[in-house]
């Protein structure tokens, strides 16, 4: 079972081997209250274990092991270059080589590390070196276990959309692609050169900056200014006074995109970006995709992480698979892991 834990909303989503591929057996969206998660920091423990409570009275989801994952400024993700070694050398010495690149305590923190490019000529290799703290990893896997199951995997918000985007996608090679996750509170971007991961950097705005920009603007309490953002119209303003806030953020954004693409254009062989698939609530913003696809001149398309993945929305009583997908990359991408994998 996938669970992505996110700052407005947790998803879980069960799958098991169908034939070639996976089928959904179980899937649910339960609301978390504002303010519960902040900076991908767990705030309110009890309420976040509630909504995880009450996801799992769904008799639908059988699974007791859970994957789930974490993003933002606890989590460090760097591309190093080491001397080539053998795998158990690498286990031997990776503390000690991590500990110049992580701004952390290296006793504060869990490592993991994969190997991306054999030895080269230069006596070298490339590493992917992963570091999350311990008292965030702590905070997650005591949620999930206050709901009653046991947390088998910690990912990365990254690298569960890669996954997903795998399996539904497959990998093209020498395409450049960016995976672009816009969540309530974050934004997850995850560069792919073929099926390597080449960059990855979470901005830390969202959908929820949107809702607080036109709370500030038209001087509405929250709930409202969360609707109007939706498109739906409200006591006291229309969705039209909404929009100009609405792009305004949008641009904000979207400068940060910008910056993270030219990092990248500027740190790596490529200089170009081939597609952009976009997921997370906040890409349904009005206008969101086409400013991107404008500001970028690149093909824009929507994650589908059920284009390969059966889903029968009718036994599982889900109204639309549509109105789910945008939010479920995740949780797809992490159910596809199991206990002990690398």
């Amino acid at each position: 079972m996938g669970l992505d834990i996110g700052s407005s909303a947790v998803k879980a989503i069960e799958l098991k081997p169908s034939g070639k591929g996976y089928k959904v057996t179980a899937i649910g969206v339960e609301p978390i209250p504002p303010d519960s998660i902040v900076d991908g920091a767990i705030i309110d423990g009890g309420a976040v274990a509630d909504a995880v409570r009450r996801l799992f009275e769904n008799k639908q989801f059988g699974a007791k092991e859970v994957a789930a994952s974490l993003s933002g400024n606890s989590v460090i993700v760097k591309k190093i270059t080491l001397p080539t070694m053998t795998e158990q050398e690498l286990g031997e010495s990776i503390y000690w080589e991590a500990e110049q690149y992580i701004p952390f305590d290296i006793q504060d923190v869990n490592l993991d590390y994969e190997i991306l490019s054999p030895a080269g000529a230069q006596g070298t290799m490339d590493v992917l070196l992963v570091a999350a703290k311990k008292d965030k990893i702590a905070d997650y896997t005591s949620v999930i276990t206050q709901a009653g199951r046991t947390a088998v995997v910690v990912d990365v918000d990254a690298f569960a959309l890669q996954n997903a985007y795998e399996v539904n996608y497959g990998f093209e090679p020498g395409a450049v692609v960016a995976l672009l996750n816009a969540g309530a509170s974050a934004t997850n971007i995850n560069i792919l050169n073929g099926s390597q991961s080449v960059f990855t950097r979470d901005i830390s705005m969202g959908g929820n900056a949107f809702t607080e920009a036109v709370q500030r603007e038209l001087g509405l309490p929250y709930e409202l200014a969360e609707q109007l953002k939706k498109g739906e119209d409200v006591e006291g303003a229309t969705y039209d006074d909404a929009r100009p806030v609405l792009k305004a953020m949008t641009d904000n954004i979207l400068l940060e995109v910008e910056k993270t693409f030219d990092f990248f254009k500027a740190t790596a062989s490529n200089d170009r970006i081939d597609r952009i698939v976009l997921s997370g609530g906040a890409s349904r913003v009005d206008g969101f995709a086409e400013a991107l696809a404008s500001r970028f001149n690149t093909e824009v398309i929507p994650f589908d992480p059920f284009r390969q993945v059966a889903i029968d929305t009718a036994k599982l009583g889900v109204v639309s698979a549509d109105d789910l997908a945008p939010v479920a990359a995740i949780a797809v991408g992490l159910a596809l892991r199991k206990a002990g994998d690398r």
